[in-house]
């Protein structure tokens, strides 16, 4: 089984297709990547989706099981089938992995937040199976819960935004644990060394608004001139998806971002007169 990326002229449903062992698509998992597609998920996270829902399939393969076979009791045997499965990536420096020491095999598995992500798609995958009627009279296999503790705990860090979300905490009953890192920001000599060695204005730009206003790179990238207001040193960040290469923002929500420093509209401002 393989994903396989489609050529945007013949993906009107999906981006990606899962193939079979005899290169025939998935039929289910097609009808669940169009779903999300219907639902204007970005194809990285279509993408995301279908990598995840190869190694659950993977998984009912080696288990001589199908979909409408998987139990709570086999989602135990799924955890431990991820915690098994060696990690393509090189292993970060800032988090603990798993060594090994087999001979052709790779010295990492996956993390704990790739396998709480892939749980996740994989109940996602039997949310669509219950709606679509495929999956009549069952609760979802990988179960989700509303948190309500996590709920009442007001002082817990809310990241910037994070109030315009409409997601409810929810608890899965099979995860793992994760650490939660404080972020590790560049030092002062870093910045520095970093604006120092770029030469286009539209690099410095591109950092200062990264760096002074917390703009990601595709938020950057799909700014327009009628987004920079000079007079107020704001920008604008409004979803798009007309960008020539496809870049898109992460989020749906438009917001505004102040630039209480100079040097981000300075250089905004000498890219775009030159």
């Amino acid at each position: 089984m393989r994903v396989q990326r489609l050529p945007q002229a013949l993906s009107p449903g999906s981006s990606y297709v899962l193939l079979d062992d005899e290169g025939q698509p998935n039929q289910v998992v097609s009808g669940f990547l169009s779903h999300l597609h219907a639902r204007g998920l970005s194809p990285n996270t279509q993408a995301a989706y279908a990598y995840d829902l190869l190694h659950f399939l993977s998984f009912l393969k080696q288990q001589q099981l199908t979909y409408l076979e998987f139990t709570p009791t086999h989602a135990l045997d799924l955890l431990a089938y991820l915690r098994a499965i060696p990690s393509r990536k090189q292993g970060s420096r800032l988090s603990i992995v798993l060594c090994t020491t087999d001979a052709g095999q790779s010295a990492t598995r996956l993390s704990a937040a790739s396998i709480n992500r892939l749980l996740a798609a994989v109940s996602s995958f039997y949310e669509y199976l219950i709606l679509s009627g495929r999956w009549r009279g069952r609760e979802n296999p990988i179960q989700s819960v509303p948190d309500r503790a996590l709920v009442r705990v007001s002082e817990r860090h809310r990241p910037f935004m994070g109030h315009a979300s409409s997601q409810r905490p929810i608890r899965r009953a099979v995860r793992v644990k994760t650490v939660q890192r404080v972020p590790r920001p560049l030092s002062e000599d870093q910045v520095k060394a970093l604006l120092g060695s770029l030469r286009l204005w539209r690099d410095k730009a591109m950092i200062l608004l990264m760096l002074q206003g917390s703009l990601r790179p595709g938020e950057i990238l799909n700014l327009h001139l009628e987004d920079i207001q000079y007079g107020r040193r704001r920008v604008v960040i409004r979803f798009r998806e007309d960008h020539p290469r496809g870049v898109r923002t992460k989020s749906r929500q438009e917001r505004v971002v102040d630039l209480y420093e100079p040097e981000a509209l300075r250089a905004l401002s000498t890219y775009v007169m030159q």
